[in-house]
């Protein structure tokens, strides 16, 4: 079993308590891989931006990501402690934030930039969506360095297994209920995981990246490439969902699914009947 570096996550130190973090660094190469994959697409004529409003846009975008992630985490995942406590909501620097939440916040500030500019919105967001990817493998590389969002118990023999030792109280706590973990506990100092965080960047970050980028090469029906990007992010997060640990206030919910799941579930659905609708409008226009 591999034990997690446990790196520091503030990557920078300035002064006094003022720091640049792993996490923070993640998001700006993922606007940065966004702007480099934009511009790209410009040049190939492949897009409804020009670099002024690419860069215009990546601004409305960034405002949807956390303004839209923030609210998504409070409402998805820990209302009741947000309620109880609402001046928490605005401590971002204490984490949490939502991929569901920030994706519907990107939807809603391109539904204005679109109505803004004259854009048709489906045409807008086919050309968001190929330069996401990327940005969402950046924030999962994130969450490793950081240590957090590990993956469910597995067993120690597996090439893949790593302990984290930021979840050394969760271990112990889990291991003090069973003999097995409790063996594994004293011989490695921590329990054997996925390390879901690496998963979710291959999945939802490099692979979605490759489907969505190449699909998109070509012209497609109005629609289509966003619609993939839906079924095949909703695909992606609902399958590694059942390496991640359930977030530890809400465990598991209907089914045996996690939030994540559920909510994932209809971005997977909604994607594979606009894929095949909006080809099947394509089809009879050409017809």
């Amino acid at each position: 079993m591999i034990i997690h570096p446990n790196f520091d996550p503030v990557a920078i130190h300035l002064f006094g308590s003022l720091a640049i973090r792993w996490y923070a660094l993640s998001y700006i190469v993922g606007f940065m891989l966004f702007i480099w994959l934009g511009r790209r697409r410009i040049r190939q004529q492949n897009s409804v931006f020009t670099q002024q409003s690419l860069d215009d846009f990546l601004t409305w975008g960034i405002l949807g990501v956390i303004f839209g992630g923030r609210l998504g985490y409070v409402l998805f995942y820990n209302a009741g402690a947000y309620l109880a406590n609402p001046m928490d909501i605005f401590k971002v620097w204490e984490g949490g934030m939502s991929f569901h939440g920030g994706f519907l916040g990107v939807l809603f500030v391109s539904f204005l930039f679109a109505k803004k500019h004259k854009l048709p919105f489906l045409k807008l967001t086919d050309s968001v969506v190929p330069l996401v990817p990327l940005g969402l493998a950046s924030g999962r590389i994130g969450n490793f360095i950081n240590g957090e969002l590990w993956g469910r118990i597995t067993q120690p023999e597996h090439f893949w297994a790593m302990g984290f030792p930021q979840a050394h109280y969760i271990d112990q706590t889990i291991a003090n209920t069973n003999i097995q973990y409790a063996k594994w506990f004293t011989q490695f100092g921590a329990l054997p995981r996925h390390p879901s965080q690496l998963y979710q960047c291959a999945l939802e970050g490099i692979s979605l990246f490759l489907i969505v980028w190449f699909f998109s090469k070509k012209p497609r029906p109005t629609g289509q490439i966003t619609s993939l990007f839906l079924a095949g992010y909703g695909f992606f997060r609902f399958i590694v969902e059942f390496a991640r640990e359930p977030d530890s206030q809400l465990g598991l919910l209907n089914l045996g699914l996690s939030m994540g799941q559920w909510l994932s579930l209809p971005m997977m659905i909604l994607g594979v009947i606009g894929f095949i609708y909006f080809g099947k409008q394509h089809s009879h226009s050409g017809s």
